[in-house]
């Protein structure tokens, strides 16, 4: 693990060699522990577990009393600072013994009340320190996987999808959507998983017209689309995947959107490879759901990177473009949503390879439906 670490260090630093920065500061939580092994959990935006500072010469971790002994276990690579009266007031310290004139900083994950808070520490101690704003250093590494992240996203897919399996039994009328995400959820815990990857959505009828529906009291009805979305967390790296499903015998119009929204998905797939766009990818899909005259139902992107973080690089969308690359991992995930009557969504994890998509789930997306 070490050398694995030691080499996306190395990339950094070739980044900072090229950006005339001698020090980086790593605020994000998923990059922290991606460039150290520190797994230490942001509680909530304004509190942090620990900053990563690293330049040349050195590599430090600050952190507070709450995580030292547990930083120096799990980041060896890195000198370890415990700050014991917060983190931005030991900043110009350490700044000081690095020697840092050009300081690099993670512009998405800090606040302009945190900023200014550093700035005015570096300043009160007399420090000439450019803040130098950075965006994508870490993440752009983040989006190609290695083998052994991608078998944990695999291992994480199989534990959401044998969860989903074990909880069909139950999908009858009169069982509420919170009743059904906690079964879910309960299964995925028992199974291994050490935490969600988001919050599970389960949705019916109308609610599940929402594409991000939080489950309510509202109790399953026959002939009604049921959506759920959900995903486990193992060592770090998430799962994604939604299924629609139906109670009794579906009517025309349920089947029309369904078997759309699975054409959509499955021509998707196919049209990803190497060095295509992802914008064309997410294109292939939405001319598809247009042309069968669903084309203002479909809102949302078709995908999104999967790792670390639930939301990361590559986005399948019509709104940013990437170009894809062997070891991307992504969600295809197209929807219809309807007001008043629901919606049907569909979400596969694929993985790019060297000529096609490797599809990771072994759940199939065609159509279940339960009796009644």
């Amino acid at each position: 693990m070490d050398n694995l670490i030691e080499n996306r260090i190395t990339c950094v630093k070739n980044i900072l060699r090229q950006n005339d920065m001698d020090t980086f500061m790593v605020i994000l939580e998923e990059n922290r522990r991606y460039l150290s092994g520190f797994r230490g959990h942001d509680t909530q935006f304004d509190e942090s577990a620990g900053v990563l500072f690293i330049s040349e010469e050195r590599l430090v971790l600050a952190t507070d009393s709450r995580y030292e002994e547990q930083a120096s276990t799990e980041a060896p690579l890195y000198e370890i600072v415990c700050c014991r009266d917060g983190i931005s007031k030991q900043i110009p310290g350490i700044l000081k013994s690095l020697g840092t004139k050009r300081l690099g900083f993670e512009s998405i994950r800090i606040s302009h009340l945190e900023y200014k808070k550093i700035e005015r520490e570096i300043k009160s101690a007399g420090l000439e320190v450019n803040l130098v704003e950075t965006e994508n250093i870490v993440e752009t590494f983040r989006s190609i996987k290695d083998e052994n992240e991608i078998e944990s996203i695999r291992k994480a897919l199989s534990i959401a999808e044998s969860a989903y399996i074990r909880i069909m039994d139950t999908i009858k009328p009169g069982i509420t959507e919170k009743e059904a995400a906690w079964l879910i959820e309960k299964e995925m815990r028992e199974a291994g998983a050490e935490s969600l990857s988001f919050p599970t959505i389960v949705a019916s009828g109308p609610n599940s017209a929402l594409p991000h529906a939080i489950p309510s009291d509202r109790a399953f009805k026959e002939g009604e689309p049921i959506l759920f979305d959900w995903g486990a967390r193992l060592n770090g790296y998430c799962s994604d995947i939604s299924r629609t499903t139906i109670i009794g015998k579906p009517d025309e119009l349920f089947v029309k959107i369904y078997k759309t929204v699975l054409k959509a998905q499955q021509e998707a797939i196919k049209a990803i490879k190497p060095g295509i766009s992802s914008r064309s990818v997410d294109e292939t899909a939405r001319k598809l759901i247009e042309g069968m005259g669903f084309g203002d139902k479909f809102g949302h992107g078709l995908g999104h990177g999967t790792g670390l973080s639930i939301h990361e690089h590559p986005r399948l969308s019509p709104l940013r473009d990437s170009i894809l690359e062997p070891g991307m991992v992504f969600t295809v995930e197209p929807g219809i949503y309807i007001s008043g009557w629901g919606g049907v969504r569909l979400e596969n994890m694929v993985v790019v390879r060297n000529c096609k998509a490797e599809l990771l789930n072994k759940l199939s997306s065609l159509l279940p439906v339960h009796e009644v």
